[in-house]
């Protein structure tokens, strides 16, 4: 499978949850929609946290996500 689809992912967990959300409800969204996934890719299992970072750092490179901002801690989508 590998983190690629990460991308894909975080995108969807972030329009289930409204367009914006917290960095831990977004992981909390994609281990709801995608636990069997992850508990079936060993490497991936072990690394999907860390690589859900990448994917959105990969949405912002591509405008999908809002830049990064620390006072509020949260993912958005770009409208």
């Amino acid at each position: 499978m590998g983190r690629e689809i990460l991308v894909l992912w975080v995108e969807d967990a972030l329009v289930s949850l409204g367009g914006k959300a917290r960095v831990i409800d977004v992981a909390r969204e994609v281990w709801r929609q995608h636990r069997t996934d992850l508990t079936e890719d060993k490497d991936l299992f072990y690394t999907w946290q860390y690589d859900m970072r990448w994917a959105a750092l990969k949405l912002r490179k591509t405008g999908v996500l809002e830049p990064a901002d620390k006072r509020t801690r949260a993912w958005v989508l770009a409208r």
